[in-house]
């Protein structure tokens, strides 16, 4: 399980590439996102900035509006890279591509495969679980080894404390909007690939996937 919450590997089907592919000639892609325009998050080291001790974050998306609000002392590594990867728009037009109702919806990989494979290897350090993975607790997702953290984050949809000693560490929490974040498309479950969207970016989502929904913005608030 603990393994799920950042990269499932699954076999690579030859006609999933074939119609990523398919999608690219066609023009089928989703728009680029305002990461992919922001310089800055080319050079991640760059972008060490710490956070307010507290802070809001308000996400639109296409399946409604939620906030997010954060308590940098729950795990203050995790809450500094939230807040970098948001006030440089990282999160615009990412997709939500695994939703398990009663459990976790997951996202964080841009859809731009370079970009995707810089912060790929920009991982951070862990923090120590201050809080429990209750429902609407925001935690960054990880490998099953030490200081794996990177872009991906998950919400809880149920009460998973059992994550806690795993050693995800929540951040924040939903304060408001928990409807919209229920109202995530979860058709799909845990199929999209996390190798797949790496290396085929978008373009793979697109021609797959046509029906998850994305982040349009994700805003700091005053």
């Amino acid at each position: 399980m603990h393994a799920k919450l950042c990269s499932l590997r699954f076999a690579h089907a030859t006609a999933v590439r074939v119609a990523a592919i398919v999608a690219v000639l066609l023009g089928a892609v989703v728009a680029p996102s305002s990461a992919a325009t922001d310089p800055a998050l080319w050079h991640p080291t760059s972008l060490n900035a710490q956070a307010p001790a507290r802070y809001r974050v308000a996400f639109k998306t296409t399946a409604g509006t939620f906030v997010v609000s954060v308590t940098r002392a729950w795990a203050p590594i995790g809450a500094d890279r939230f807040y970098n990867l948001v006030k440089h728009r990282y999160f615009d037009g990412n997709s939500f591509f695994r939703v398990l109702p009663g459990f976790v919806v997951q996202f964080g990989l841009t859809g731009n495969p370079a970009l995707d494979k810089i912060w790929q290897a920009a991982s951070i350090p862990d923090d120590p679980v201050r809080q429990s993975n209750l429902l609407g607790y925001v935690t960054f997702a990880a490998e099953p080894l030490p200081n794996t953290r990177t872009t991906q984050l998950f919400i809880n949809l149920g009460n998973n404390a059992r994550l806690d000693r795993s050693g995800f560490a929540p951040f924040g929490r939903v304060t408001s909007g928990m409807d919209a974040v229920s109202n995530i498309y979860g058709g799909y479950g845990q199929t999209p690939n996390q190798d797949e969207i790496m290396s085929s970016g978008s373009a793979y989502l697109k021609a797959n996937f046509p029906r998850l929904d994305r982040i349009l913005t994700a805003r700091v608030l005053p």
